[in-house]
């Protein structure tokens, strides 16, 4: 049985991706794309254009390594940027963990209504840097 232990950031490539391209493709689309590095550990999600069909990529310790799968019926709906969610990259979102294990059991994350926690505000550079 494979598991995949799910990292602590999951991106998603907003745009319809081929998915005749693999590792090296799908890793400069990471780069280009969502100005990630392909090799930080963390999962990049691509869909295909009529939307059955995704793929993970992600570095396994000592290699890159690629999830494929198809539906048989039916299509992955993903997030829009609706300003819920924080962007990356000129089409990239970022997703939880639990968001992506939804995605894949087939629920519709635009119906799922999280309800309000706590989160740190986002510094920015000066105020990081310790200029006032």
């Amino acid at each position: 049985m494979l598991s995949l232990s799910l990292p602590g950031r999951v991106f998603l490539c907003r745009l319809p991706t081929d998915m005749r391209k693999s590792f090296d493709s799908l890793a400069g689309l990471v780069q280009t794309q969502l100005g990630q590095d392909p090799l930080s550990g963390d999962l990049f999600l691509f869909r295909s254009k009529r939307g059955d069909k995704i793929k993970l990529l992600y570095w396994d310790a000592d290699g890159l390594a690629i999830w494929y799968k198809r539906l048989e019926e039916g299509t992955f709906v993903l997030p829009a940027a609706d300003g819920q969610r924080d962007q990356v990259g000129e089409h990239g979102l970022v997703l939880r963990p639990a968001e992506l294990a939804m995605l894949l059991d087939g629920v519709d994350l635009t119906s799922v209504k999280r309800q309000k926690r706590y989160q740190r505000p986002h510094l920015t550079a000066t105020a990081s840097a310790g200029v006032t």
